[in-house]
């Protein structure tokens, strides 16, 4: 039954590309301040950080390396990119990170704390944003972007398109739709823009996913299958979710079994551009 479910919600919501237009939807509703962090003392914050840090280590082979100084860098353009968006860090969560620079294309997840309380960096990898110069291919818009009970999410089903890859990656993989977006087409000189489904999910494991580090997707962010099943074995976009699964049996049924959510799971994607500062 389960099976049946995600199988159903995934051919469902396939047709939904990076670039597809827009279709009419319902008024989304404006999400609850995330509060899974809310009763949880410093010290098991900085606790839960080593371990999502050790973890990372052990399950994410391709991960970015981290030295002090590009901490601070990551640190920096998340503030940036949060304060310029408004939104409201009210207790310690989780953000992820990207960065749609040509030159570096990756992600880190952060932890955002209230306050002057510090911000701090879990780790990440590689990553391709929307690529230009080629028809139909938007460059990825920067912001912030909501993960809510909104929008259900869905999985991937490992099919093959007519070139031989699975855009999406192997069956199962998650695939986290954070909405219409705004962005720019990336073919044009006029600053010409559409809408875009931005979406965030793993890619082609024998031709794509060894190119991740370049901007190469039609709008959406690609990352290596092992941050996919990171990001969602640890439920770290998941607040949302995770509350929305106790009444819902749809969430139940997209969230993984087994999984291992984390207390400063929060619900923000931050897009940043380090070229443009």
């Amino acid at each position: 039954m389960r099976g049946s479910l995600i199988f159903a919600l995934s051919s469902m919501l396939l047709v939904f590309g990076c670039a597809q237009p827009p279709q009419p939807q319902p008024p989304t509703p404006e999400p609850t301040p995330p509060s899974a962090a809310g009763g949880v003392s410093q010290q098991q914050i900085d606790a839960e950080v080593e371990h999502l840090r050790a973890a990372l280590l052990d399950e994410v082979p391709q991960r970015g390396s981290r030295t002090d100084e590009s901490d601070r860098t990551w640190m920096a353009l998340a503030r940036a990119e949060v304060g310029a968006r408004s939104l409201s860090i009210d207790h310690a969560q989780l953000l992820v990170v990207v960065d749609r620079n040509p030159r570096v294309q990756e992600l880190r997840i952060v932890l955002a704390q209230p306050g002057d309380r510090p911000w701090l960096v879990i780790g990440g990898g590689k990553v391709s944003t929307g690529q230009s110069g080629r028809r139909g291919y938007f460059i990825t818009p920067t912001g912030v972007f909501r993960h809510t009970a909104g929008i259900l999410d869905y999985r991937a089903l490992g099919t093959y398109n007519e070139n031989g890859i699975r855009g999406l990656g192997v069956q199962g993989m998650r695939v986290w739709d954070f909405g219409w977006a705004t962005a720019d087409k990336g073919w044009t000189t006029d600053n010409a823009q559409g809408e875009i489904r931005l979406l965030m999910h793993a890619t082609d494991p024998d031709y794509l996913e060894q190119r991740l580090g370049r901007p190469a997707s039609q709008g959406c962010v690609r990352i290596a299958a092992a941050m996919n099943r990171f990001l969602d074995r640890h439920g770290v976009l998941d607040a949302d979710y995770e509350r929305a699964a106790h009444d819902d049996a749809r969430f139940g049924a997209l969230l993984l079994p087994g999984r291992q959510p984390t207390p400063l799971a929060g619900d923000a994607l931050v897009i940043v551009d380090s070229a443009s500062g």
